[in-house]
């Protein structure tokens, strides 16, 4: 059963946009399954695969409800896709920009979207796994396109980590035409504290706005301290640093060689995890390299 666990855990995680409540959900479901030794179960991989999906579902309509009154923006629980966690098929773990998009659908569209594009199920799948028919999978998913109209649903090129000198270069620089001129016309920034530390409780759209916001904070609050570059969610992403503790991670989206989308996810909740991992991979490339 433990081999399973990085594929369900992945499969929790791209519906739930919590990496902590997606490994959550895989442990419970598996507990449940250890302490049912008589129960007459053909298919393990199958009851697993449909028991965790259906949990994430649940889970995710209970985190919709929380999040009323959520203060500011809320944005999914970064993953680290440049280190070897055990807990989940890095392959499988979707784009930031895709996970962010999946926020406008509820928890059944973003479950029949994400097993149809994602991992590439067929609606007769769909059907069993979520207990619906085969028609309502396929108006699930009608709705749920619909709900995404004009937005790209295809995952973003990958971008180079070393996209991200230009920018250290440019914001380190000072020079705030330099960093209009990397971004795009319709950039947005958006922030994530929590109400737990500072964030922006607004997303900041345009290329005057958002350079503006991007100089000040740099210049008040991130150049004297230790950044780290990294991929989260197969994006270049800035870790940065205070007295040891990771205080934000910022993940940026890239089209064209320009910036489109800075995502500020600074709600220590969801940076816990991403600290660890990170702290593991470096300890592992330390031993790797000694």
């Amino acid at each position: 059963m433990d081999s399973l666990r990085p594929l369900l855990t992945s499969y929790a995680y791209n519906i739930l946009g919590s990496y902590e409540d997606a490994k959550d959900v895989v442990q419970d479901v598996l507990l449940e399954m250890i302490n049912r030794p008589d129960a007459d179960i053909q298919n393990e991989k199958a009851y697993l695969t449909r028991s965790v999906i259906n949990r994430a579902i649940n889970a995710r309509n209970k985190l919709q409800k929380m999040r009323s009154g959520y203060p500011g923006n809320w944005l999914p629980e970064p993953v680290a896709t440049e280190t070897a966690d055990g807990d989940l098929n890095q392959r499988d773990i979707l784009s930031y920009s895709l996970m962010v998009l999946l926020e406008k659908l509820d928890a059944k569209q973003r479950a029949v979207f994400i097993l149809k594009v994602a991992f590439n199920y067929d609606h007769e799948e769909i059907a069993e796994v979520l207990d619906i028919s085969v028609e309502n999978s396929r108006k699930i998913l009608t709705r749920a396109r619909a709900i995404l109209h004009n937005e790209p649903i295809k995952e973003v090129a990958l971008t180079s980590v070393d996209y991200l000198d230009k920018y250290i270069d440019v914001i380190r620089s000072g020079d705030v035409k330099r960093l209009e001129q990397l971004l795009t016309n319709d950039v947005m920034v958006v922030s994530d504290g929590g109400g737990k530390v500072a964030a922006a409780l607004n997303p900041l759209v345009g290329v005057e706005s958002a350079s503006a916001f991007l100089a000040g904070i740099y210049n008040k609050f991130y150049q004297g301290i230790q950044a780290e570059k990294g991929m989260v969610n197969h994006h270049p992403a800035l870790f940065y640093y205070a007295d040891g503790q990771l205080v934000t991670c910022q993940i940026f989206e890239w089209r064209n060689e320009k910036i489109h989308r800075v995502y500020f996810v600074r709600n220590p909740d969801k940076l816990a995890a991403l600290s660890e991992d990170r702290k593991k991979w470096k300890n592992e490339k330390s031993e790797t390299e000694k």
